[in-house]
C-alpha cells in the first residue's frame, strides 16, 4: 500500500536529508523500501542488526548506492555527530532517509549541529483519507471509518485477513512494545508497573488525566508516572492533548487528555473509540501541516472553570481555527460548543456525528456525518 509521504519524501530527498520517525510498524520500513526501489542501487542499514550495526560504526557501506536508508541509529552513542559527518562527506548524488521509532526530540532541538540539513516527518496510522485515497474498490468515507473502528489504522492489522488475525497482532504489538522498546528508558524492575499504568491509561481515554489518583492506586509517585508518559509518548504508544490557554505555560501545568496512536487499544464503547480515532486523525492533519507546509499548528482541547468542555480545538499561528465536539449518534447541538462558538466567533465550529441521519446548520454552528468530514482533511 503506497502511504501518503511518498511523494512528499520522494521528493524531499533530492534536497536534503529526510528524517521519519512514528510508532513501530506503522509502515515506516515499506516505505523506505518502496523508495529504495525507485532509486536503485540503494542500501539498508538497521543499528538492531548486529551486521549492520557494524557497517554502520566503520561507515563501510558502498559509496555508489543512490539511496542510503538508516533506522534505529538514534540508539548509537553520539549519533548526532556521527549522523552530521555522514551528512557532510557523503557523495553529492547520494539521497540519505533516517527512520526511527522513537522521538528524536534532539533533532529538532540541537542547535546548530544539524541545522539545515533535514527535512522531518511523522508517519501517522492509515486514516479514512488515506484509506479513501488508496482503495479505489472502497471509496466511502462511511465504510472507511467502520473498517478503520474495527481494525484501527495501522497497516498490518487494517488489512489483515479478518479481526481475529487483527487482534493476535495487537496483543503481541503491545507486548513487544513494554518488554523490549521501554527497556531501552526504563529498568527491568518497573516493566510490571509500566505495564499496569499502561491497562488504566487504556480505560482513561479521552478524560482529563490525573496521574496524581494513579500513583495512588499503583503506590509510586506521580513523578514517577510522569516520567512513564514521557516514555509511552517518547515510544509513539500514546499522545496528550493538551487543553488550549492563550498562556501557554499554563495550559501546561493543566491535566491532558491521553489517547493512543491505536485506536483498538482502547478499551470503552463505541463512542470512545470514536473520540480516539477523531483524535489521532486530527493529530495526523496537524503534523502533516506542519512537516509538509511549515504551518504552526496545533491540538488541544477546550475546559473552562464551570466544567464547560470542546472535545477539540485546532489553533494556527497561536489562534484558535476550529472547536470540534465528537459524538456517536446524538444530533442536538451541544451547549458548550455554542457557548465557545459565540465566544470566538472567528472559528469554525462542528458536532462531527458518526451515525447522523441529516447535516444541518444551526446558525455558525455545523452539525456534520463524521466519515465525509474526516476524509476531508489534510491527510
Amino acid at each position: 500500500m503506497k502511504r501518503y509521504l511518498d511523494e512528499l519524501v520522494r521528493t524531499d530527498l533530492n534536497r536534503k536529508m529526510v528524517v521519519l520517525t512514528g510508532p513501530r510498524q506503522v509502515g515506516k520500513t515499506t516505505l523506505a523500501r518502496q523508495l529504495m526501489a525507485g532509486r536503485s542501487p540503494a542500501h539498508y542499514l538497521n543499528w538492531d542488526v548486529a551486521a549492520d550495526r557494524a557497517v554502520l560504526q566503520r561507515q563501510s557501506w558502498p559509496l555508489d548506492r543512490r539511496l542510503l536508508v538508516m533506522d534505529e541509529i538514534h540508539k548509537m552513542p553520539s549519533w548526532k555527530q556521527w549522523l552530521k559527518g555522514v551528512v557532510d562527506g557523503r557523495p553529492a548524488d547520494q539521497a540519505l532517509l533516517v527512520t526511527g521509532s522513537a522521538r528524536m526530540e534532539t533533532f529538532r532541538q540541537s542547535g546548530e549541529s544539524l541545522a539545515g540539513r533535514y527535512f522531518a516527518y511523522r508517519l501517522h496510522p492509515i486514516s479514512v483519507r488515506e484509506w479513501c485515497e488508496q482503495h479505489e474498490s472502497q471509496p466511502q468515507p462511511d465504510a472507511a471509518l467502520d473498517h478503520l473502528l474495527a481494525r484501527g489504522g495501522f497497516p498490518e492489522p487494517c488489512l489483515a485477513e479478518d479481526g481475529v488475525q487483527a487482534d493476535r497482532w495487537r496483543a503481541q504489538y503491545i507486548t513487544d512494545l513494554i518488554r523490549e522498546d521501554v527497556l531501552e528508558f526504563s529498568r527491568v524492575n518497573e516493566i510490571g508497573t509500566m505495564r499496569l499504568f499502561v491497562e488504566l491509561l487504556r480505560e482513561r481515554v479521552g478524560s482529563p488525566l490525573s496521574l496524581a489518583s494513579i500513583a495512588r492506586d499503583l503506590a509510586v509517585s506521580p513523578s514517577t508516572l510522569k516520567r512513564y508518559l514521557d516514555i509511552l509518548q517518547a515510544l509513539f504508544i500514546v499522545f496528550t492533548v493538551q487543553p488550549w490557554h492563550h498562556n501557554i505555560a499554563r495550559s501546561i501545568l493543566q491535566s491532558p487528555k491521553v489517547y493512543f496512536y491505536d485506536t483498538g487499544l482502547v478499551r470503552g464503547d463505541a463512542g470512545l473509540r470514536l473520540e480516539n480515532a477523531l483524535a489521532g486523525m486530527l493529530l495526523k492533519h496537524v503534523q502533516f501541516l506542519a512537516d509538509a507546509q511549515g504551518q504552526s499548528t496545533g491540538l488541544h482541547y477546550l475546559r473552562t472553570k464551570d466544567g464547560a468542555e470542546v472535545d477539540f480545538v485546532l489553533s494556527r499561528d497561536q489562534a484558535l481555527t476550529h472547536l470540534i465536539e465528537c459524538k456517536l449518534s446524538d444530533d442536538q447541538p451541544q451547549r458548550a460548543l455554542l457557548r465557545f462558538a459565540d465566544e470566538f466567533p472567528e472559528t469554525q465550529a462542528v458536532q462531527v456525528v458518526q451515525h447522523l441521519r441529516q447535516e444541518q446548520d444551526r446558525g455558525r454552528l455545523q452539525v456534520r456525518r463524521a466519515a465525509p468530514w474526516l476524509a476531508q482533511l489534510a491527510a
